[in-house]
């Protein structure tokens, strides 16, 4: 354990050295205002909102085998980060001068980049859900409306394609910027990737509550199960 001590600083002292320079180097070419933006794009207080709306709008029924590992994975994010920078306890950057408030107590901590997981659970998880996605766009579209005006000639699967690009790009933007505006250190967004993802497949697996939504509980199923004997006899 001691001899990787040594090992274990010199990683830091790298990482250290590598942030410190991709800050120095993309800052000025980024307004902060914009870097800001990205901040509050995939911050907690607003994507659990939206996420929330989103889960009791019109597009609910067609849309939960997304919303619903959505709204969970959200919550799990912010267990496991929380968690996570709790046990590393890494400061952050000392340049990171700009304004910034903490979602919890432990949001002062730098490893892993809370926003990185985040954005990265939410491209993988829409990437995993395409074929729900699409068969929601499928939906809409017989509905009529303003969906069969944007999908025409059967393209719903090349519209998935697109928010899926986009959305991996804004992944990629957001975390980026986490390290440009001086808020975190490289392997802290590479952590925060790599979690995110993780937590995208776990979500998609199994953090999900359609099902017992749409199949009724069990004293439905056997008042249904009498009823039909009763009108057999």
């Amino acid at each position: 354990m001691a001899a990787g001590l040594p090992l274990l600083r010199r990683v830091i002292a790298v990482d250290a050295a590598i942030s410190r320079f991709l800050h120095t180097l993309f800052h000025p070419y980024f307004p902060t205002a914009l870097l800001l933006l990205l901040e509050i794009s995939a911050d907690f207080r607003f994507s659990f909102p939206i996420c929330l709306a989103l889960l009791f709008s019109p597009l609910s029924p067609a849309l939960l085998p997304l919303f619903s590992p959505l709204l969970f994975g959200l919550l799990l994010d912010l267990a496991v980060v929380g968690l996570t920078k709790a046990i590393f306890r890494r400061q952050r950057p000392p340049y990171n001068h700009s304004s910034m408030s903490a979602v919890v107590a432990v949001d002062k901590f730098s490893f892993p980049s809370g926003h990185s997981t985040r954005v990265f659970f939410v491209a993988s998880l829409v990437s995993l859900s395409g074929t729900a996605i699409e068969a929601a766009l499928l939906e809409l579209k017989a509905g009529g409306g303003l969906a069969e005006q944007w999908i025409v000639g059967g393209d719903e699967g090349r519209v998935v394609e697109i928010v899926a690009i986009g959305v991996f790009a804004w992944a990629a933007i957001t975390a980026s910027s986490r390290v440009f505006l001086g808020r975190h250190f490289f392997l802290d967004v590479v952590a925060g990737v790599c979690l995110g993802v993780l937590e995208g497949l776990v979500a998609f697996r199994f953090l999900r509550f359609e099902n017992f939504l749409r199949h009724p509980t069990l004293s439905e199923s056997r008042r249904g199960c009498k009823l039909s004997a009763c009108n057999l006899h």
